[in-house]
């Protein structure tokens, strides 16, 4: 190149007879000459491999040479072309311009240097996506996280090289005098560390992952999680919103997995309803007929007025003192048919915690409460059976002579009020 571009300037000093412009010329005419070369080389390459690479991508079934292509690995290895014809030609103007040479090699290893940053970037982005793709514990174990932190080194270190190529640093002395900015980087980096640390325990412990549905009432979200990545965790709430946490906030603060409610198969009914305590009464001879009727407990109701009365009998109890002896109660009997009612319900598991009880009375009545699990957990699914059940409940009370205990609304006045009228 030294020699064609003499060549060149003998011509044109010959011409125009002035040194310094035949000079500029000739040196501009052959680095342009290159830099045109080079690039047309990096149309011609990338043609080349973008067509090798479709072909490969059609003759093999592995998804793994598609998403490489997908993320332009190939197309980046092709800037190292051009590259390295500037930098084995950029000597064609020492005869004229010695300090041009250094300058090209500069520039060319800051074109180095990007096109292996940008190479190295898309080959990181495609082994995330190939372990998203290829193993089916990826959303129990994301590596994002750690992708992103070695995409942040990565870019780090190039910006060290970047400082060290232009200011003609040794990198061995700016790693060095990093020690004085130690504690200005940990403020920098202060959510990447605190979102790695926290990622790779996240991971170890197995304390969430992609299609989880968690609830953090601290942060706002209740959804499911749908990234996972080096700083931030994104969940899509029930409503479709979007909220992003932190990732260290999944360990430094409290929040529910509900994986585990839907592993199980059954999702939780936990549900009271008061019962006005002045309803609760001693079951009589005709209430006991009607409870026999019932097919649901009419054994059960059978069987109990046998037991209690052979014991009120072996201790000769009279059938009228109702304070002595054992006596059945309408809210008792009540609670077995709530009993029987959900064991023969088709929507409940009958292998989980199942609990009909009493609660601490309050001047709201006596809770009862239903502590069961549904068989379908999906939400809507789940909403329904509960309604189901309660509506039962709510319409069957009257038929034990119990009342639901409510707070007096404005008709409960009104009517009172009319009562009131009409008895004067």
């Amino acid at each position: 190149m030294q020699n064609l571009n003499q060549l060149l300037f003998d011509w044109l000093f010959k011409i125009s007879n002035r040194e310094e412009l035949s000079q500029f010329i000739s040196s501009a005419t052959i680095g342009i000459g290159i830099l045109i070369v080079a690039f047309l080389l990096l149309y011609i390459v990338r043609k080349i491999m973008r067509a090798l690479a479709h072909r490969l991508a059609k003759s093999t079934k592995t998804e793994w040479d598609d998403i490489l292509l997908k993320h332009n690995v190939f197309l980046g290895i092709a800037h190292f072309v051009p590259a390295s014809i500037i930098y084995f030609t950029s000597d064609f103007g020492n005869s004229f311009y010695p300090k041009l040479e250094p300058f090209i090699e500069n520039t060319c290893n800051l074109y180095f240097l990007f096109a292996a940053v940008f190479t190295l970037s898309a080959f990181l982005s495609s082994v995330n996506e190939i372990y998203n793709k290829s193993f089916s514990f990826s959303k129990e174990k994301p590596i994002a996280g750690f992708i992103q932190l070695m995409k942040i080194l990565m870019y780090f270190i190039t910006i060290l090289i970047v400082v060290g190529i232009l200011f003609d640093i040794k990198l061995g002395k700016l790693i060095a005098g990093l020690g004085a900015m130690a504690a200005v980087l940990m403020l920098i980096f202060r959510d990447s560390i605190l979102g790695f640390v926290a990622g790779f325990q996240i991971s170890m412990n197995n304390m969430v992952k992609i299609g989880d549905w968690i609830e953090m009432p601290s942060r706002g979200a209740d959804g499911t999680v749908t990234e996972i990545n080096l700083t931030t965790v994104k969940v899509e709430n029930w409503d479709k919103t979007i909220t992003n946490l932190p990732t260290y906030s999944l360990v430094s603060e409290s929040f529910v997995n509900w994986k585990g409610m839907e592993l199980s198969g059954g999702r939780r009914i936990m549900r009271s309803i008061n019962i006005d305590m002045d309803s609760v009464k001693f079951c009589d001879t005709p209430m006991l007929e009607k409870f026999e009727k019932f097919r649901l407990i009419k054994d059960y109701v059978i069987s109990k007025q046998n037991e209690i009365e052979e014991f009120n009998a072996r201790n000769e109890v009279s059938p009228d003192e109702y304070f002595n002896g054992r006596r059945q109660t309408n809210l008792g009997v009540f609670r077995k048919y709530l009993d029987a009612y959900l064991h023969n319900h088709p929507m409940i598991r009958q292998d989980m915690t199942f609990l009909i009880r009493h609660l601490q009375p309050t001047e709201k009545g006596i809770p009862v409460q239903i502590y069961v699990f549904s068989k379908d957990n999906r939400w809507a699914y789940y909403e329904a059976i509960q309604a189901d059940i309660f509506d039962h409940i709510i319409a069957v009370l009257p038929e034990f002579g119990l009342r639901i205990f409510q707070i007096p609304s404005g008709h409960d006045l009104r009517q009172l009020a009319s009562k009131y009228e009409s008895t004067k």
